[in-house]
């Protein structure tokens, strides 16, 4: 693969954030200016973000389509390590900690060991929402009431979301609540609705002990079970059916058409948690946080001061009930009954031995036009209640790709008789 280096320099302050850091990367690079790369994210900026925030910036590498993203090992990550138990690889890591980052002399001058190297001030950083319908449209906060007119977006925000695998670290997920706190304080009353998805039981049981979820609560933030969620279309959206034009803002990293509730109407933009939370107190896709206020309840104009949070849990990361049950040294003995009738459940039957030859000269099925998605290939939402019968949920496959040959989705041609028809039955 090729390199990609990001030289972060400065520090972050205000409002923005280590999601801000990759949404502006994405908007460079677009979805498919990472493809067959590893990104590497080095320099005196790198070294000021925490080890969950590197981790955010790297889990949202695969919207640039990069092989993987990496950061050098450095105290943050020691830090993570040790406050979650593990100080036996903090101490293997340590010992090693030179192998674990680039030499000197490739940050010294990166444009000879790089392929392509981008650099970013982020002290001069500012929030972005990326969107609608593709997370590298990036438009800077600053700019988002002109790009909104211009594109007739609905400013009006319905819902905001944070939470799910991508943001719900204890650092996002207290910074969400230092803004929710102000709003209450401020007597704001919420114009959209706000959801809070934990990314884990943990996540869930350290935000419900140090009070971040009574701060939800008393805004009116809805917290959801720990999953996936609205992510990718596990939630009950009112009103999606009606198929309207209207808008949301998520921390998520993926807003493809139809993802989170199955409209395509729905323009969902990426930001990071915390301007999530203040657009959602807003109820306005325009609302700037660092130049505008907020009329309260008593007929004020309000600000809301930038975000605070902690990087770790002051009083820890504790160990909850994990509900794993070791299997079984033998396990022969179990019979797992399933319903032949099931729609949701299947038991797989062994496939057909191998005999060492590839399939030849298969006729075609597809050729995907434009950009092609993981929601294009294998829609979730209501789909994934099929995701434990194998026959079910391969009807979902490639219905949302538009095919080259005839500008339509889930609509192919059979080679052997000439017919067109859905893609599954074709397959």
């Amino acid at each position: 693969p090729k390199l990609i280096g990001i030289k972060l320099t400065g520090k972050l302050n205000g409002w923005t954030s280590a999601k801000d850091i990759i949404l502006k990367v994405a908007g460079i690079l677009t979805v498919k200016g990472g493809t067959g790369c590893i990104v590497e994210y080095f320099g005196e900026g790198a070294k000021s973000l925490s080890c969950t925030g590197k981790a955010t910036i790297c889990n949202m590498g695969a919207e640039i389509g990069a092989t993987c993203s990496t950061f050098g090992y450095d105290e943050s990550m020691e830090r993570y390590l040790r406050a979650t138990g593990r100080n036996e690889v903090a101490d293997l890591a340590n010992n090693i900690k030179n192998d674990l980052t680039g030499d000197t002399e490739v940050y010294a001058n990166p444009e000879k060991y790089f392929d392509q190297v981008l650099e970013i001030n982020l002290s001069e950083l500012e929030p972005y929402l990326n969107g609608p319908f593709t997370p590298d449209r990036a438009t800077p906060i600053s700019k988002m009431k002109e790009e909104a007119a211009k594109n007739g977006w609905p400013t009006k925000v319905e819902v905001g979301l944070i939470g799910s695998c991508t943001n719900s670290s204890y650092e996002d997920i207290s910074r969400s609540a230092s803004i929710a706190k102000q709003a209450g304080e401020k007597n704001i009353k919420v114009k959209a609705e706000f959801t809070i998805t934990p990314g884990s039981e943990q996540v869930h049981h350290l935000i419900k002990r140090d009070g971040f979820i009574d701060i939800f609560d008393k805004i009116g933030g809805k917290v959801f079970a720990n999953a996936c969620g609205p992510c990718i279309g596990q939630w009950a959206r009112e009103g999606a059916e009606k198929g309207e034009k209207n808008t949301i803002v998520h921390s998520f990293n993926r807003n493809f058409t139809k993802r989170a509730d199955g409209n395509p109407n729905t323009h969902a933009f990426v930001a990071s948690p915390e301007m999530v939370t203040a657009l959602a107190i807003a109820g306005d896709l325009t609302f700037n946080p660092i130049t505008d206020t907020i009329l309260n309840q008593n007929n004020e104009q309000v600000k809301l001061a930038p975000p605070s949070g902690l990087e770790l849990p002051p009083k820890g990361f504790e160990i909850v009930e994990n509900c794993y049950q070791a299997p079984l040294k033998d396990g022969s003995s179990i019979k797992i009954n399933v319903d032949a009738k099931s729609d949701r459940l299947q038991l797989l039957t062994p496939f057909t031995e191998w005999d060492g030859n590839n399939y030849l000269d298969l006729p075609l099925l597809i050729k995907a036009k434009g950009k092609c998605t993981t929601d294009h290939i294998s829609m979730a939402g209501p789909w994934l209640s099929y995701r434990g019968h194998l026959d079910n949920i391969s009807n979902n496959m490639l219905i949302g790709a538009v095919n080259a040959f005839n500008e339509k989705t889930n609509s192919v041609k059979n080679q052997l008789t000439g017919e067109y028809n859905e893609v599954p039955k074709v397959a």
